[in-house]
């Protein structure tokens, strides 16, 4: 976990200078205090989500930081910083932007504002610092034309077919939560009104064509999700991870949702200074870069993003009916009421 720390002499001065020679703007007091500690653990922050993997190498190779991930969803990753307090084993989270003001409530988060704190709009951060948005998403299918013959382009269009639709953990997972929203939004609904989106869910239930799977990388590639719904950069990155020609990734056409995932920090976390110099690194622009390298929506709209980022995207035109959430409050509110919405209206209907 340490070894690096171990080198002696000319090598350990040799790592040092290459990880401040990376540094940019990250100040080198904190360089040093997180190379003391030697590792970061994250928890929802897995190599195949938004690019983290890239993230994850940088940090190794220009400053020595190990890393350890254990995949949760975002009510997950609140409950263990919640449960284990002072018996901490996770430092950093990412979680769904509705989320973010319940985990500062609950009093478990520490604050850090990154070098590069200005250039975040003043919507995607906690004034304080608790968390910031590093990235957003917009809900998107990704349709398996293997299973599929007619690709729905619309959620008008999903109802019209035989082929069963993939959503996940809706009440625990934002992006299942998010796509709720989005079917609301696009059948005349809104944060505030989401009974359009039960109903549309129910018809698939009572179809028989609502499936209770994950929309996993996994599953996706074992054939096992006919149409997922899930954020836009999951589906470009699990598409091109198995076949780019075996699917086929678009936002629906009557209307989706923008929305994002922040950076939070364990108020009791093992490795405090490891977690700050991530945080550090993912809106600096290499990490910002990371995140569109993973089909994720950079932040920070002052990088310039490199050709061949740019072309790992969906065009723009793709967007047009795409709003972001106008009620956080509201939707706050209504995500949390999901759970037992989504039993008692949907699943109630599940065959």
């Amino acid at each position: 976990m340490k070894k690096w720390i171990l080198m002696a002499g000319s090598a350990a001065l040799a790592v040092s200078q290459i990880s401040l020679a990376f540094a940019d703007n990250i100040p080198a007091s904190l360089i040093k205090k997180a190379q003391q500690e030697g590792e970061v653990v994250s928890v929802g922050m897995p190599d195949s989500w938004a690019n983290w993997k890239e993230t994850w190498h940088d940090l190794k190779t220009k400053y020595g930081i190990n890393h350890r991930d254990t995949d949760m969803s975002s009510a997950q990753e609140i409950a263990t910083f919640a449960a284990q307090k002072n018996n901490a084993t996770a430092d950093i989270g990412d979680i769904g932007f509705g989320f973010a003001k319940v985990a500062k409530a609950k009093g478990i988060l520490q604050p850090y504002k990154p070098t590069t704190w200005n250039d975040i709009p003043d919507w995607a951060k906690d004034p304080d610092g608790y968390w910031a948005m590093g990235y957003t998403g917009t809900i998107a299918f990704i349709v398996n034309k293997n299973l599929v013959k007619h690709i729905p382009h619309s959620w008008h269009d999903l109802l019209k077919g035989k082929y069963r639709v993939t959503i996940g953990d809706v009440g625990s997972a934002a992006q299942a939560n998010n796509a709720v929203l989005a079917a609301a939004i696009a059948n005349g609904g809104s944060e505030k009104n989401i009974e359009p989106a039960l109903k549309f869910f129910a018809k698939l239930a009572k179809q028989g064509r609502l499936a209770t799977n994950d929309p996993s990388i996994a599953n996706l590639e074992k054939g096992e999700v006919a149409v997922g719904i899930m954020w836009d950069f999951n589906a470009l990155n699990y598409r091109d991870q198995i076949n780019r020609n075996r699917f086929a990734v678009l936002i629906p056409s009557d209307g989706s949702v923008m929305s994002g995932y922040v950076s939070i920090i364990n108020k009791y976390a093992p490795h405090p200074w490891a977690a700050k110099l991530t945080r550090e690194y993912i809106f600096s622009d290499a990490g910002q870069i990371n995140l569109a390298r993973g089909y994720a929506r950079p932040i920070r709209t002052d990088v310039k993003l490199p050709a061949d980022v740019k072309d790992k995207l969906l065009p723009n035109s793709e967007y047009k009916n795409a709003q972001p959430i106008k009620d956080f409050k509201v939707w706050q509110q209504n995500a949390k009421r999901l759970p037992q919405l989504w039993q008692s209206q949907v699943l109630i209907y599940q065959q």
